[in-house]
């Protein structure tokens, strides 16, 4: 995988990596630990991000030329469990807006 994030990033193209905070099969600790081997530099640390119900959605970091978003109360097939923080992660990902960081 980290091969492809590489081209992915060195080719210019937007790349959102996603996983779910309760699952227990890819955890966020292994992504984490996956995603700093890439080297990329932090653009903005953690960061809370909200959904449409003015409750904490996730947590995003920002890295050069990648975001990675937590999907809170999520497991593996993240649609499955959180519907709703889902679609409001794929609308803003298509939208190419970030996440809101405050309550709206």
């Amino acid at each position: 995988m980290l091969p492809t994030l590489k081209k992915l990033i060195a080719g210019g193209i937007r790349v959102w990596v996603f996983s779910g905070d309760t699952d227990g099969r890819i955890p966020v600790t292994a992504t984490r630990l996956t995603l700093n081997k890439l080297g990329q530099k932090i653009i903005e640390d953690w960061t809370p991000w909200y959904t449409n119900h003015k409750q904490v959605g996730g947590w995003t970091i920002e890295y050069e030329g990648l975001m990675f978003v937590t999907i809170r109360g999520a497991g593996h097939q993240v649609p499955t469990f959180t519907p709703s923080q889902a679609l409001q992660l794929v609308r803003h990902f298509l939208a190419n807006k970030k996440l809101p960081p405050t309550p709206f």
